[in-house]
């Protein structure tokens, strides 16, 4: 086992893998930038390291602080979190050179899922279901056509290097292919630095529903089940929940057996998450996560497992603790993510001083946050500030503590989504389960008194 591990993230995640690393006996590092001297992962980390001033190049993303980090701390590890270097396929190269063991897939893994044109080849020949389209990147708008033609429109265009909704048009017909693949291809090569476009036909009304995979380096993969995350906000995940009320025992088994196909195919390790959509009883490969989800908390719910140790064993070359038939999902998990924005403004960010707070507890809640009273939340980073999550021991009963807990929380001097949420979860719509990933679309927030 590893003897002492560096952080290269900062927030709640980062303060979720210095738990886990306590728990296993290792000490840890955490790296900060100026903004992030107050922060709660720098006070619960053994050392810490200053990596410079946001939001310049001298902090979270620059590979070359985070390594100069690492050599200065005397760590042998190191955990990216979620986001920032997660997949980033050449700084997981550049750990191993370096002799440091990063907590995540190898570069040739990620790389072999992050371009997704490719990976959805590598999924057509493991035999995992993928939306009919493009079987690669298109060379022009002329060849976009034919394929339009030939899988039926509607389309959407999307980047193969994208993410976060950009890059990505829908053409509902022949008229709009042209103005569709132009803009995509602009927002590629500006987001991305990659031109490349491919097509699929569009779903009209699917979900997104993601399946947790670990596997080990001695060729151990297995799946955790599903989490819906089909409540979206301009491609942004808000709410998730595990399991999804649109799977039963038997769409789960064949989509769990697809996942693990999925994460064997490239040879995979580490936590990861297949991503389909569920159309109907039919499901589709979307793409794959070669990381630890901000959802993730789901998942450990219900089945009992924590994914932050699996993942460290498998780096440190142990095998994975459970085998496929030790997995039983167990009651109804739902996370609520509590960001600082406004819903009355758009969800514009808010940032500030948290003058008050009081977190919601109790039977079944766990809030993972880095939040305190006297924090300041800062304006150089994304606005998520907890995440909440309840479990019980079915659907009904996890949103009436959800209910329960979102009225126990109170931030205050600062817009955050709790109200937000509040409403979801007394809506009909949702209530019953029959929702897709457009569901948001037409569901109007309506500002408290």
């Amino acid at each position: 086992m590893f003897k002492r591990m560096l952080i290269a993230n900062r927030g709640e995640i980062a303060l979720r893998v210095i738990r886990a690393c306590r728990e296993l006996g290792i000490e840890t590092v955490a790296v900060h930038s100026t903004a992030d001297t107050e922060s709660m992962p720098v006070r619960m980390a053994d050392r810490s390291v200053c990596i410079g001033p946001p939001p310049s190049k001298d902090s979270y993303l620059n590979t070359r602080s985070i390594l100069s980090a690492v050599e200065v701390s005397g760590a042998d590890s190191l955990h990216p979190g979620y986001g920032f270097l997660a997949e980033n396929a050449e700084f997981a190269d550049m750990c191993r050179e370096h002799g440091v063991a990063f907590v995540g897939p190898t570069g040739e893994m990620i790389r072999g899922m992050g371009d997704k044109a490719t990976a959805k080849a590598t999924m057509r020949a493991a035999g995992v279901p993928v939306i009919p389209g493009s079987e690669g990147l298109l060379e022009d708008v002329e060849e976009a056509a034919r394929q339009a033609e030939k899988v039926g429109y509607p389309v959407i265009l999307k980047a193969t290097a994208g993410g976060g909704g950009r890059g990505m048009r829908i053409a509902q017909g022949p008229d709009d292919l042209k103005k569709a693949f132009d803009t995509a291809r602009s927002e590629a090569q500006a987001g991305f630095g990659n031109p490349g476009l491919y097509l699929e036909k569009f779903l009209v009304k699917p979900r997104h529903v993601e399946v947790q995979v670990l596997g080990d380096q001695h060729g151990n993969v297995i799946h955790l089940g599903e989490r819906d995350c089909s409540i979206q906000r301009r491609h942004q995940k808000l709410l998730e929940e595990s399991p999804s009320p649109a799977v039963d025992e038997e769409l789960r088994d064949r989509m769990g057996r697809a996942a693990v196909a999925a994460a064997q195919s490239v040879h995979y390790q580490s936590a990861g998450t297949i991503e389909f959509l569920l159309d109907g009883r039919e499901f589709y490969f979307m793409e794959m996560n070669t990381r630890i989800q901000v959802e993730h908390p789901v998942t450990e719910l219900v089945t009992g497992v924590d994914l932050i140790k699996e993942m460290i064993r498998s780096a440190a070359g142990e095998k994975l603790s459970i085998r496929q038939e030790q997995i039983r999902l167990k009651g109804h998990s739902i996370e609520c993510r509590i960001n600082a924005e406004d819903p009355a403004r758009n969800f514009m960010p808010f940032a500030g001083p948290v003058r008050a707070l009081n977190l919601p507890g109790g039977p079944g809640v766990r809030v993972d946050s880095h939040i305190y009273q006297g924090y300041e939340v800062p304006t150089h980073y994304d606005s998520l500030l907890s995440k909440l999550i309840v479990h019980a021991a079915n659907r009904e009963a996890a949103i009436q503590r959800m209910l329960r807990a979102l009225d126990e929380y109170v931030i205050d001097d600062l817009r955050t989504t709790i109200p937000f949420h509040r409403q979801l979860l007394q809506d009909e719509t949702f209530r019953s389960g029959d929702f897709d990933i457009r569901f948001l679309e037409n569901w109007q927030y309506t500002p408290e008194d």
